[in-house]
């Protein structure tokens, strides 16, 4: 499976399209990522659902929310998935280190982006099934939303 880079021109017809001015910040990964979170949370806040097209996007939105919620919380003993964009292990306690973790949460990445910017609890996504969590250590909702950079 060949993957989209994230780049200008792609966050820039995506800013395009939603009638946003264009990205004006530096070409490096991380600044593009932060700008990818912009305009994937002004789509969804305008009710737009990421599409196809916008997977470049979408992964760099969730690498920075996921690296927010690393820095916040460092640790190993839960593994955060969201697949096929990113996964981090986070939250302090016993180390995990081979086969399946004993604490994974899961969940697509449009639950994901909302969970970490406070669009939508914790409490409210598992009562609807958005969220796949397992082990004694899987509850995030004291780590949610993450903090700002």
């Amino acid at each position: 499976m060949s993957r989209s880079p994230l780049s200008r021109a792609v966050l820039n017809e995506r800013l395009a399209a939603l009638g946003r001015p264009p990205y004006e910040g530096p070409d490096e990964p991380a600044a593009l990522r932060l700008a990818a979170l912009n305009a994937v949370l002004a789509a969804l806040d305008s009710g737009v659902e990421p599409g196809r097209p916008d997977r470049p996007l979408v992964r760099g939105a969730v690498r920075v929310l996921l690296d927010r919620l690393a820095a916040a919380s460092p640790g190993r003993s839960v593994e955060v998935r969201v697949p096929p964009y990113a996964a981090v292990q986070c939250v302090a306690g016993p180390r995990h280190t081979r086969g399946t973790p004993p604490n994974v949460v899961e969940m697509d990445a449009t639950t994901w982006i909302r969970l970490a910017t406070g669009r939508l609890s914790w409490d409210e996504a598992v009562a609807n099934g958005l969220v796949r969590a397992s082990g004694a250590r899987a509850d995030l909702s004291a780590l949610l939303p993450v903090p700002p950079a």
